[in-house]
């Protein structure tokens, strides 16, 4: 696929400056449905919301998680959500793509250039300026934070605006930011409290991830026994994975959910959250805890845990005594 769409669509701004440019509605394009990758939306869309106050934002994503983060986005319109797999649904699938003809969009913007639907997508809508996510070399070498998979649109989509007529802006990149309300982190701080039962801060672990990125059994328990000799005073949890499994075998206080935003209320009342390269670790990165990413086979300036109290640990080169001097950093802030 990719090699088929790796060469469509090139964003047009020639030509086209126009210093009157007046944006009602913009089209969103990553057809993907991993909880991580549609969480990493959060800061385009809040760009898109900080740069055209007035625009209505449709999204064309894949699977039913899109919703559930975008709740409390007043911005977002219409979400045209494909089905994970085209033959499980396929007049849900080819009504989702003709959606974009039906519609007409001022801006239409692929989010991630690495995605061959994305640039598909974007050629295929209705709309008088289409933005592909080319990198531009020159802006690549402005921003040391330029390969974060959250930024990099961002950079490169202000570029590409200065060249349509608009002022250039160089405000700090929004944050991930899933917009939860005072009602869901209250419902979380009662769910945390009832799991400790005390006052003390906490700190929470996730213990799960895919593939190589996920941590042996061996590496956690040696990791919570430093951790547990480290900090005494704090009270130490594990958030479970949808899957309802342990990488502790669940010798710890534990809490289980499935709803995103449930989680992500309960996690924003501890005092930091640790996990491997996933989506929750997005998801905390997203109710505004301190997050500590842990990298051993991803690229962490790609994906580490974005806001401003975060960071990630390469563990191929930092020991759990390094580790421990981190988040004892990050509690003190």
């Amino acid at each position: 696929m990719k090699s088929l769409t790796k060469n469509i669509g090139k964003s047009h701004a020639e030509g086209k400056l126009n210093k009157n440019f007046n944006v009602k509605r913009v089209l969103i394009s990553r057809p993907n449905h991993r909880l991580g990758n549609i969480l990493l939306l959060t800061p385009l869309v809040q760009e898109i919301e900080n740069t055209f106050p007035d625009a209505k934002i449709d999204l064309f994503v894949k699977g039913g998680v899109t919703p559930i983060i975008f709740k409390n986005y007043k911005s977002v319109d219409n979400i045209y959500q494909l089905p994970k797999k085209p033959f499980s649904n396929l007049f849900k699938y080819i009504k989702g793509w003709f959606a974009l003809k039906w519609n007409k969009y001022d801006l239409a913007i692929n989010a991630t250039q690495g995605s061959s639907s994305g640039r598909l997508s974007i050629s295929f809508a209705k709309a008088d300026y289409k933005f592909f996510g080319e990198e531009v070399e020159n802006i690549k070498t402005q921003h040391a934070d330029y390969n974060h998979i959250a930024k990099n649109t961002i950079y490169n989509l202000r570029h590409y605006l200065t060249q349509i007529g608009l002022d250039e802006n160089k405000s700090e990149v929004p944050f991930l930011d899933l917009k939860l309300d005072q009602s869901e982190i209250e419902d979380g701080k009662r769910k945390l409290h009832d799991l400790v039962k005390n006052n003390k801060k906490t700190i929470c672990l996730f213990t799960n991830a895919t593939g190589d990125k996920c941590y042996s059994e061996e590496w956690w328990t040696d990791f919570y026994d430093k951790l547990e000799a480290t900090f005494p005073d704090y009270n130490i949890i594990e958030l479970l994975p949808v899957e309802n499994i342990s990488k502790l075998n669940f010798k710890i206080p534990n809490f289980y959910s499935k709803d995103v935003r449930e989680m992500c209320g309960f996690i924003a009342n501890c005092a930091i959250f640790i996990a491997a390269d996933n989506g929750v670790m997005h998801l905390a990165s997203a109710s505004g805890v301190p997050t500590i990413g842990l990298f051993s086979v991803t690229d962490e300036n790609m994906y580490k845990p974005y806001n401003h109290k975060s960071l990630s640990v390469n563990t191929n080169n930092v020991d759990n005594d390094k580790v421990m001097e981190l988040i004892k950093s990050s509690l003190n802030q």
